[in-house]
């Protein structure tokens, strides 16, 4: 999609397929999300692109902006965790499901949704969480 920015540098990348960055630790080995920007400490590494959700609740009210940077016009959306395997959990809005869908250790994955346009006329670009929908 011409005219794109993903809302922060370094979070996550789209191809082959969506996947977040996160950040090893060179020394403990610890991954954290997202990676500390200009830590030598950490590397980025790959987190898996499914994991379980942990927890979720309902925002039902716009945020305070900043730091929200979506839409001015509000729509209630799901929130939670989602423990990714080996890595670590990664709080992120979820996408594609119903609010009475979602349960307690449903698989999920990282998909790339668009969160607004910008002064300029581009479209943001950031990460959520779906449910793994096989077939």
């Amino acid at each position: 999609m011409p005219d794109m920015v993903d809302i922060a540098a370094g979070l996550f990348v789209a191809e082959p397929q969506p996947a977040l960055i996160g950040g090893q630790h060179r020394e403990t080995g610890r991954i954290v999300f997202p990676r500390p920007d200009g830590n030598a400490d950490y590397e980025p590494v790959p987190l898996p692109r499914r994991g379980t959700l942990w927890s979720w609740t309902v925002q039902r009210f716009r945020p305070k902006s900043p730091p929200y940077a979506g839409p001015e016009e509000f729509t209630p959306f799901a929130v939670g965790y989602v423990e990714l395997p080996g890595a670590v959990i990664v709080e992120a809005p979820f996408t594609d499901v119903a609010f009475e869908e979602l349960k307690i250790g449903m698989e999920m994955e990282t998909v790339l949704v668009r969160l607004n346009v910008d002064a300029q006329g581009r479209t943001i670009r950031s990460f959520a969480f779906a449910p793994v929908r096989e077939g």
